[in-house]
């Protein structure tokens, strides 16, 4: 029961936080309440959200079966297996893709059509690591169990193979470095 309690609490404050970065971070959104209701990313992080609690919980087809009807109902596939930190906003969102060993960290922005997917099929580690505070256009590909740094920026329809460090901008198909982002860039 403490277990179950535990993620309850989680599962709440992580809502709360997801709110408060789309009021930050999403220039349409007018309130909480028009976010919790008009906000297709935010549905699906909700959702996803309470998948990944039921797959901490190890009831794994609970979790499964909120997974597919969220990747029906708004065609963002978020693995209950995934990490996401609190506070992630996923803009627009459709065509988003995050795999099974993927961690996102909190203040992460992720535009429409991003996938942060595996690079071939292998048991294990597969999917990037995002670090907090990054911003991934629309469109990119992150592939593999590589590792983007806290306050990096990659473009949109970007390909990125390899590290980005922190506070690098990547862009490009493969993507390579493009400048160095400040903290004031970063800041929405």
């Amino acid at each position: 029961m403490k277990k179950f309690t535990n993620e309850v609490k989680k599962l709440v404050l992580a809502v709360k936080r997801d709110l408060d970065e789309y009021l930050k971070k999403d220039p349409a959104a007018r309130s909480r309440t028009h976010v919790a209701l008009t906000s297709a990313g935010y549905h699906a992080l909700f959702l996803y959200r309470i998948s990944h609690m039921l797959w901490n919980l190890n009831l794994f087809w609970l979790a499964e079966i909120l997974h597919y009807y969220t990747r029906v109902a708004y065609s963002i596939d978020i693995h209950p297996a995934a990490k996401l930190e609190a506070g992630v906003v996923i803009d627009h969102g459709i065509g988003t893709v995050i795999g099974s060993t993927a961690s996102v960290g909190s203040g992460t922005l992720i535009y429409h059509g991003v996938t942060l997917g595996s690079r071939r099929v292998v048991s294990g580690k597969r999917h990037p690591d995002i670090g907090r505070d990054v911003i991934i256009g629309a469109g990119a590909k992150i592939l593999g169990p590589i590792i983007i740094g806290d306050r990096a920026r990659i473009g949109a329809n970007s390909v990125v193979l390899e590290h980005v460090p922190e506070g690098q901008t990547y862009v490009g198909i493969p993507a390579k470095s493009s400048k160095k982002t400040t903290r004031k860039e970063v800041a929405l």
